[in-house]
């Protein structure tokens, strides 16, 4: 089903990049091998910043190809083939939906105003609501398309990631709160003490002397 694969960091940057170029440069779009490779090693508005060759680019591509995420374009008369996503049908999104997974596949994690801020090319946000509230969406989706993030510390945003692939899946709030919370064994291994830990000898020491009491019986029948 879309979006339960995992794409690679490779995929993720040619998949962000082709709805980058379709949704701010549509002139230049469906967009050529040379194009798409300088997309992908762009300085600009890229985290990480990477240096992938032709092969890179073609494999990833062919991959997104198989994955039904991507099109090569044969136009008459043009002799580069050109290539185009279709990540908007595969995965059934709006203009709005693609611009912030396009952002979140280009530049990692971020918070709702980075996200509004850096998507003002692609698509205007009236507030950071809004993108919340279209981010909220994706993340309710079966399976997920994004996820947010706990807070770090001294940041009064939350973070959002896209969840389609390009390395570990980051922990969401409730899995830290998940993995906060004692197991039965964690708790039952913790050291006791203080009165709690009189009365647990003194059931002991009681036990020990009914089964005492209960073998003297058995050997007296």
């Amino acid at each position: 089903m879309p979006g339960a694969m995992e794409l690679s960091a490779e995929e993720i940057r040619v998949l962000g990049c082709l709805v980058e170029k379709q949704m701010t440069t549509p002139d230049y779009y469906p967009m050529t091998q040379n194009a798409l490779v300088n997309a992908c090693n762009q300085s600009t508005n890229r985290d990480p910043v990477v240096d992938f060759g032709d092969g890179t680019v073609i494999q990833a591509m062919n991959d997104l190809r198989d994955h039904g995420m991507a099109r090569a374009v044969h136009s008459p008369g043009q002799r580069a083939v050109k290539y185009r996503h279709v990540l908007d049908e595969t995965l059934e999104v709006g203009r709005p939906e693609l611009a912030l997974l396009a952002v979140l596949m280009l530049r990692g994690e971020q918070t709702a105003g980075e996200l509004r801020s850096r998507t003002s090319r692609y698509r205007d946000f009236a507030s950071p609501a809004e993108v919340i509230a279209v981010l909220e969406g994706l993340a309710t989706r079966e399976p997920p398309l994004v996820a947010r993030l706990e807070r770090r510390p001294g940041e009064k945003e939350a973070r959002w990631r896209q969840l389609l692939g390009g390395g570990p899946a980051a922990p969401t709030e409730l899995d830290r709160l998940a993995a906060a919370e004692p197991t039965a064994d964690a708790v039952a291994a913790e050291p006791v003490t203080g009165p709690v830990a009189g009365l647990r000898d003194e059931v002991a020491e009681l036990r020990r002397r009914v089964d005492a009491l209960e073998a003297r019986l058995d050997r007296s029948l």
